[in-house]
């Protein structure tokens, strides 16, 4: 039996990669289309590489009619909120523009199934924790605005055109792939977890605390951390549930559990036996006081549930950075 193509655009990043080698586990055919402006081709190991930009409809009809793929899943996003706030145009051209632009080619190719990667930032502040996915959706900045944007436009086109579509909504994207094959590697690098495993390495002045009075158990940030791979296992199970002709779905996907900034550094040092500088400054503009998701619901659909603990994350996360690889 031959393994079912599936396009996965923005493959040659963080999840969408960790994603594709889950996808040739059970049985499909990984398709990356990426521009690896903040992919890797290193990465693309489960199936062919086809370099291109979602804003690019002539190119993504070519790749389309080429490989005639099942299933689209979308991770091709400008993610960083910081980025967003300082460079809102490139953020609409992208996620907003692209987005619409492969939704487009995909209709057009006959497609049927879309997993869509969405983010918690939909919600913006939250009125309650944990947020289940009928909490209302206010972002605060142009990154949430954007992904909420197309889950609308998804939403609209599943009613009027019956174009249906899984659309994910992640917590914190963390750890790496068990074996070590890939990892977590961001140009400049701005998540919590590689920032704090780099300055315990070495490898950066120590690690910066924003916010120490918050509304919380100890005053710093709370998120809710989930390994990369359980992420991968929750799309493949999206994707399965379109493809079994299963409706449209908005899900959470997080682990229920709240770690705070302190917890998170103790974890670190923890796990992987080395020290390191902490300094406490000011909050930072647009961060939520507390992330944690209600994940009920992605059990109940999809019959998902997150396997692996904090400490697993941190492990696999460590021994990723600590090994000679790319990134070096």
């Amino acid at each position: 039996m031959t393994a079912k193509p599936v396009l996965v655009v923005g493959g040659a990043g963080y999840i969408g990669s960790h994603t594709c080698l889950h996808l040739s586990r059970k049985g499909f055919l990984p398709i990356v289309y990426d521009n690896l402006t903040n992919g890797h081709s290193e990465f693309v190991k489960w199936g062919p590489l086809e370099q291109g930009d979602i804003r690019d409809r002539a190119r993504l009809d070519k790749v389309l009619a080429k490989h005639k793929p099942v299933a689209i899943m979308h991770f091709a996003a400008l993610i960083e909120v910081g980025e967003s706030v300082k460079e809102p145009v490139a953020f609409y051209e992208n996620n907003v523009i692209g987005s619409l632009t492969l939704l487009s080619a995909a209709q057009a190719a006959g497609i049927k199934a879309f997993v869509f990667s969405s983010t918690c930032a939909t919600y913006g502040l939250p009125q309650q924790v944990p947020m289940d996915e009928t909490h209302p959706q206010a972002p605060i900045n142009p990154y949430g605005r954007t992904k909420w944007i197309i889950e609308q436009a998804l939403k609209d086109y599943d009613a009027y055109t019956g174009f249906r579509s899984a659309i994910l909504r992640y917590f914190n994207a963390a750890g790496a792939d068990f074996e070590g094959r890939i990892g977590e590697w961001h140009t400049p690098e701005t998540h919590a977890i590689p920032l704090a495993i780099e300055a315990a390495l070495g490898r950066r002045q120590g690690f910066k605390v924003f916010g120490t009075d918050y509304d919380t158990r100890d005053g710093t940030c709370v998120r809710d951390y989930i390994h990369v791979m359980d992420l991968a296992d929750a799309h493949v199970r999206a994707l399965q549930h379109l493809l079994d002709g299963g409706g449209s779905v908005e899900l959470n996907l997080g682990t229920g559990t709240g770690t705070t900034v302190k917890e998170l550094l103790e974890t670190i040092i923890r796990v992987s036996g080395k020290d390191f500088a902490v300094e406490q400054t000011d909050r930072r503009p647009g961060d939520s006081p507390a992330l944690v998701a209600n994940n009920a619901k992605a059990f109940e659909v999809l019959g998902w549930q997150p396997r692996c603990t904090l400490d697993e994350i941190i492990d696999t996360a460590w021994r990723w950075h600590s090994s000679s690889n790319m990134h070096d």
